[in-house]
């Protein structure tokens, strides 16, 4: 056999061990997490951290920093609605044909409104969807992304694109990778970047004096 020291999963919690967790799970491993309490695996994407996935959870980004660090943020959060709260739903139903509107839990740019490019029946029925579960959304303002240049049959065309950092933290250090994800909508005018809706990825370049 061979002895190995860190596993990256992808599967979410509930189907990682049939012995702890879901015991109908074909999925996962049977005992995993009693060898990782013990300390003798390291999971990447370790069990829990999928809270980070709740978008919701973003709009506590700067209170969390200041509760941490006792300082406040360098860099300012994109302004976010939390709809599960009577005066903010109330303010992105009014707003709602200017904002973006996704799900707490979406992923893959499934699940969410861009209120600038829908239209009225969507924003309608929409508007729906958050009174009935207003729990479930958040919404933020549409942002203006750069466009970079692709290839079509047309010849040279803006797309939309956006950039996602990596940041590695260990105990005594703060590295960020000198490079990234720069995502590219692949349909004119969409800022929908997201893979899974048929988005591309183009190279990063981190230029350096």
């Amino acid at each position: 056999y061979t002895p190995i020291d860190v596993i990256y999963r992808r599967i979410d919690d509930d189907y990682l061990d049939p012995l702890n967790f879901l015991p109908n799970s074909m999925l996962g491993v049977p005992g995993i997490m009693d060898v990782y309490r013990s300390g003798g695996i390291t999971i990447a994407n370790a069990p829990g951290t999928g809270i980070a996935d709740d978008k919701a959870l973003y709009s506590y980004m700067p209170d969390i920093i200041e509760f941490y660090t006792g300082q406040k943020p360098l860099l300012e959060n994109v302004p976010t609605w939390r709809c599960s709260e009577k005066d903010q739903l109330d303010y992105v139903l009014e707003h709602l044909a200017e904002l973006v509107v996704k799900e707490v839990h979406g992923s893959g740019g499934y699940g969410m409104l861009v209120g600038p490019a829908a239209s009225k029946k969507e924003v309608e029925d929409f508007r729906a969807k958050l009174i009935g579960n207003a729990s479930n959304y958040i919404a933020q303002p549409t942002l203006a992304l750069s466009t970079v240049p692709i290839f079509t049959e047309k010849g040279l065309s803006p797309r939309h694109v956006d950039l996602r950092p990596f940041v590695l933290v260990s105990p005594d250090r703060i590295d960020i990778t000198p490079g990234g994800l720069t995502r590219v909508a692949m349909t004119e005018g969409s800022l929908v970047v997201n893979s899974s809706q048929g988005g591309g990825t183009k190279d990063t370049w981190v230029l350096e004096e």
